[in-house]
């Protein structure tokens, strides 16, 4: 895949001035770093650049400022990356002008700069071309290591391609490599497991999907809108019964597909939305009328299971029930544990993103077992969608 974009294999790095796009929106408790997760995934970027002899100037945004705001600091984001990457991290008090200027003229090779937040500037999100001119002067060469932000086209996640050659970083090459395997070219037959609340979400998503997956199967509040539209009736279960028409039209296009569409068969029907609420497993045609559907039954795990052992490649994006209220998670987790084991046992590709799905495998202790977790929430689903990325289409060799 990463044969398409150019990466780190094809520049000479010593001496030059690097500016790196990298995802440091990390979160924050009392002005520390609660979660490293993000940092971790770029420190193998920033330390081959800097033990390869090339200048490191990380460029990103934090949070949604309007205008410079002192919470929204990437200070001591830039202190918190330090202790991970086991270096120096310089910072600078802005991202273009006199301090950036001064702060990357006091570069050695081999150091590391942190500019402070891109965000400060309301043209980093215009793609202002005079504020990508700015920052082009602080750099030789622009490096996009930010899948997460890459379908946005903002100054330093876009911009910079167009005016310095551009190359894709170590994390970014590891997702297209993940991406391409999943959908791209994978080893067929390929299965995709989408789910959460709505199906209003996840339209282009499911249309997309269809005209690429074998199978699809489809669990949450979503499954309850497909189930509806078939005339299963769901009780007080959370249901977009407005958009039974378009349910239908995405079975009508995967069956003209060849897509096989696997719906829950049974389901864990609760009477109160809350942890622990007392529940019982209903097959679909007893689903009782004040009853709301949490997870799916026995049998649609069953289901799921054998459709995963059918699967050479897994696609999972959204969980198949309320899983973060127990005993509700137990679909979900049954379904990510069997997909790991397929995994580990060298039986399936499995290719996981999005902030639930994250959520959902570290709860089933499986994170580490899939073969990539994408922690890029909006990009990845807009690649899913077959949606062009402009910070990925800027690294294409042309």
């Amino acid at each position: 895949m990463t044969n398409k974009f150019r990466t780190l294999d094809d520049v000479e790095l010593k001496g030059k001035r690097v500016l790196l796009r990298v995802d440091l929106n990390v979160p924050m408790d009392n002005g520390r770093v609660s979660d490293t997760t993000r940092l971790e995934r770029v420190a193998p970027t920033i330390t081959e650049i800097s033990d390869k002899g090339g200048k490191v100037i990380l460029l990103a945004h934090f949070g949604r400022p309007k205008g410079r705001d002192a919470k929204d600091s990437l200070k001591p984001v830039a202190e918190a990356l330090s202790k991970v990457v086991k270096k120096p991290v310089a910072f600078a008090e802005d991202c273009i002008g006199e301090p950036a200027a001064k702060a990357v003229a006091a570069l050695s090779d081999g150091d590391i700069l942190c500019l402070e937040n891109t965000r400060f500037h309301k043209e980093e999100e215009k793609n202002d071309p005079a504020f990508v001119a700015e920052l082009a002067k602080l750099g030789d060469i622009w490096v996009n290591d930010a899948f997460s932000a890459a379908h946005r086209a903002h100054a330093s996640t876009e911009g910079l391609g167009h005016k310095l050659p551009a190359y894709a970083g170590r994390t970014m090459q590891a997702e297209l490599d993940a991406l391409e395997k999943a959908l791209g070219s994978p080893t067929k037959p390929v299965i995709a497991i989408i789910g959460g609340a709505k199906v209003s979400t996840k339209i282009d998503l499911l249309e997309n999907l269809v005209t690429k997956v074998d199978a699809l199967v489809i669990g949450g509040g979503m499954a309850n809108t497909f189930l509806h539209a078939q005339g299963v009736a769901v009780g007080k279960s959370l249901a977009e019964k407005d958009l039974a028409p378009t349910a239908l039209r995405i079975m009508e296009k995967a069956d003209a597909a060849n897509c096989a569409i696997i719906l829950p068969v049974d389901a864990t029907v609760a009477y109160h939305f809350a942890a622990n609420a007392p529940s019982h497993a209903y097959g679909l045609d007893a689903i009782p009328a004040d009853g709301m559907i949490l997870d799916v039954g026995p049998q649609s795990i069953a289901r799921v299971h054998a459709a995963i052992d059918d699967a050479a490649t897994l696609v999972w994006n959204g969980p198949l029930g309320a899983f973060e209220m127990q005993p509700f998670d137990r679909g979900t987790v049954a379904a990510a544990k069997h997909a790991a084991e397929r995994t580990k046992a060298k039986k399936l590709i499995s290719i996981a993103g999005g902030g639930d799905t994250v959520a959902a495998l570290n709860q089933a202790h499986v994170a580490g077992d899939f073969t990539y977790v994408s922690t890029a929430g909006g990009a990845f689903l807009e690649w899913m969608e077959g949606k062009p990325l402009p910070g990925v289409e800027v690294l294409r060799i042309k």
